[in-house]
């Protein structure tokens, strides 16, 4: 089977190029040759691009894509931003469903809440039979009704684990939002998804992604947190039965309540997840927590609202010298490393950890591992340089480049004037030479590549009229359309460890997008109109636009 892309223009993954169409054979790409010469070309299918761009099939970096699936088909609040909708949707869903045992889905805003902590009480007023429990946008907290909490047993007099807290009144008593650790005190008592669910949500999130012209993934937790089941079991299952399509990398859960004895197990599930189209091949240690909660990692302490300095450095959540020895355990392993790291000191944790790998390698039969430092939201400017000299790469979450209501109400006033300029410097890290990933952490945001290219070059959201998002944040931190194009692809796909994908070049894979036009031919405000015509993985297409 050869198909012709042509009259339109393409990206090869590196490069913006005109006036070429592209040749894919057998699964592969065969050539690219100008235009002008396509129609000696003998092939039995034509797509006309009708002016747009072909590109490598996007590549997300950083995902959740059960969970994402999961929350599409629970209670889903991504669509919504207010208390108000949100209180309406969970009051619609819960009557809707009056069998289940328990509310779970998720996606609020923490903006939409005064200091972002939904109450309890608000929940009762909806639903009051049963315990509810809905992670944020972050994953990073939770809300929960009072049912929720007297199921858990957590009282006044419960204390706030060492890596978390519960949002407290005046006498000390839960108001209903959990930050970080406390999700797990009432998390475990949420009923294990049921393994069909898990899979309905897997196949539903695989759709979405496909929608958006989203080829392969890495998934960011395989393994259980924070009331969220292992999606391991279901990879596995999808990847046996030939219905993962995406080319999935699996970042296996580092246990932070355990230690380097857990290696040997996870060496035992790489090999047992390691099957098809999944490779469980990269280790996930969440280093910090976030900003919006004060629990993200910082070398100084927050502010109050007043602007004066606090007690509060953030959580590290795993000892910065054990770290470093976790890190060298498990590349000696050949596992690719993934670590979350928000707060300047999170990420400077983190390269101090990768700094004490030189002059080792992997053992005999494995290969580089290509580690990466997730989020990466404050970076000390000392520290820019270092990722490139350490060869760590950057995983950009580039749609939180922007000045939404999270960052001006929950962020800004609490970092101040000088490290709220240090936050998510994309441009610096391109001009130091770092080799850069992405991805988008949904369903904590839209999993929209197109989305996140817009606000990485403009640093402002594409359709924000009338909100705060219409000003660029920081815009020296802006990326080039053509290194950003290049960090959702072929900086991603390496990341991976994909080198037949990402680029469009003789005998790569055909993991392909179709635009319905071409951005690096229109005002760069209008990127984020683009729209994905067609999806195509190893020559054959995934997704197409209902009206194509």
């Amino acid at each position: 089977m050869v198909t012709v892309f042509r009259n339109g223009n393409l990206f090869d993954g590196r490069a913006h190029r005109t006036g070429t169409a592209l040749v894919v054979k057998g699964g592969r790409i065969s050539r690219l040759v100008p235009e002008a010469e396509v129609g000696d070309v003998p092939c039995d299918d034509v797509v006309d691009l009708a002016g747009g761009l072909v590109a490598p099939g996007f590549v997300d970096a950083h995902v959740h894509a059960v969970q994402g699936g999961l929350e599409r088909i629970r209670c889903d609040l991504s669509g919504a931003a207010t208390r108000e909708e949100y209180l309406a949707i969970i009051a619609a869903y819960a009557a809707a469903n009056p069998d289940l045992p328990w509310i779970l889905g998720g996606g609020w805003s923490m903006s939409a809440f005064p200091g972002g902590a939904p109450r309890a009480e608000d929940l009762d007023a909806v639903v009051a039979d049963r315990p509810v429990f809905l992670p944020n946008r972050d994953h990073h907290g939770a809300w929960v009704n009072t049912r929720a909490l007297e199921v858990a047993g957590v009282h006044a007099s419960t204390p706030d684990p060492a890596d978390g807290r519960f949002e407290r009144d005046d006498g000390g008593r839960p108001t209903g939002t959990l930050h970080e650790g406390a999700m797990e005190l009432v998390g475990r008592c949420v009923p294990a998804t049921d393994p069909e669910e898990c899979y309905r949500g897997l196949l539903a999130g695989q759709a979405y992604l496909h929608e958006l012209g989203i080829t392969g993934w890495q998934d960011a937790i395989l393994g259980a947190y924070a009331g969220m089941d292992d999606p391991s079991r279901t990879y596995l299952r999808a990847a046996s039965r030939g219905d993962l399509t995406a080319h999935v990398v699996g970042a296996l859960w580092w246990d932070r309540q355990r230690g380097e004895e857990q290696v040997a197990d996870l060496v035992a599930r790489r090999a047992e997840l390691t099957h098809g189209r999944l490779s469980a091949t990269s280790v996930k240690i969440m280093q910090d927590g976030v900003a919006e909660n004060g629990t993200a990692a910082l070398s100084a302490p927050y502010l109050d609202r007043c602007g004066h300095s606090t007690d509060n450095r953030g959580h590290s959540f795993v000892d910065a010298r054990a770290l470093g020895r976790y890190v060298s355990l498990l590349h000696l392993e050949g596992f690719q490393v993934h670590v979350h790291a928000i707060g300047d000191r999170g990420v400077r944790e983190a390269l101090d950890a990768f700094e004490g790998l030189a002059g080792t390698t992997p053992r005999a039969g494995h290969r580089e591992p290509r580690h990466h430092i997730a989020h990466v939201q404050l970076i000390d400017p000392d520290d820019i340089s270092r990722f490139a000299t350490l060869g760590v790469a950057a995983n950009l979450q580039m749609l939180w480049a922007r000045l939404d209501p999270q960052m001006t109400e929950l962020t800004l006033p609490f970092l101040g004037a000088e490290r709220g300029e240090w936050q998510y410097p994309f441009g610096d890290l391109d001009r130091a030479g770092v080799d850069l990933a992405a991805g988008s952490d949904w369903p904590v945001t839209t999993p929209d590549p197109l989305a996140a290219i817009h606000v990485a070059v403009n640093r402002w959201e594409y359709g924000a009229t009338g909100r705060a998002g219409e000003e660029a944040f920081l815009p020296a931190q802006a990326l080039p359309l053509e290194r950003a194009f290049a960090a959702y692809t072929s900086g991603s796909a390496r990341i991976n460890h994909r080198d037949d994908a990402g680029l469009l070049r003789p005998g790569a894979v055909a993991d392909l997008v179709v635009l319905d036009r071409d951005p690096f031919c229109g005002p760069t405000q209008e990127i984020g109109a683009t729209r994905v015509r067609s999806t195509w993985i190893d020559g054959e297409v995934v997704q197409r636009e209902k009206s194509d």
